[in-house]
């Protein structure tokens, strides 16, 4: 599988239906898409074929029609486009995209509080872990 994952919207959303709902068929996917998207069943098969050709995607035959899966996580996939968004836009600068995240105007005094507790446990020193 390869370790960068450079998705567009339509190619999420059909990620994010297979990782809710373990294995789908194209008509499937694009009932659910189709209410928001409205988009033709043939796009929805072609982009399903473009992840399964990058190996983004599994199929197998179930009552003579191909179901698919995702062979990445939702994790794989976060961890690499936020990569990606870093290397782009903060030139691999870590602290910078935290420093943004953290400017932004639509971060709630909760966010802020999450945000503290999890650097704080993320300092701990792990159960088990020998020192």
């Amino acid at each position: 599988m390869p370790d960068r994952h450079e998705l567009t919207d339509l190619q999420t959303a059909v990620l994010r239906l297979l990782w809710e709902q373990g294995e789908l068929t194209v008509a499937q996917i694009w009932e659910q898409l189709y209410a928001e998207r409205k988009l033709a069943q043939t796009t929805v098969a072609t982009i399903v074929a473009r992840l399964q050709r990058r190996r983004i995607l599994a199929r197998r035959t179930r009552d003579r029609q191909f179901v698919y899966r995702a062979l990445v996580t939702e994790a794989d996939v976060q961890h690499s486009m936020v990569s990606e968004l870093t290397e782009r836009l903060f030139a691999g600068d870590v602290t910078a995209l935290v420093s943004h995240l953290l400017s932004a105007r639509d971060m709630t005094p909760g966010d802020l509080a999450r945000v503290r507790k999890m650097i704080l446990q993320s300092n701990r020193p792990k159960t088990g872990d020998s020192v």
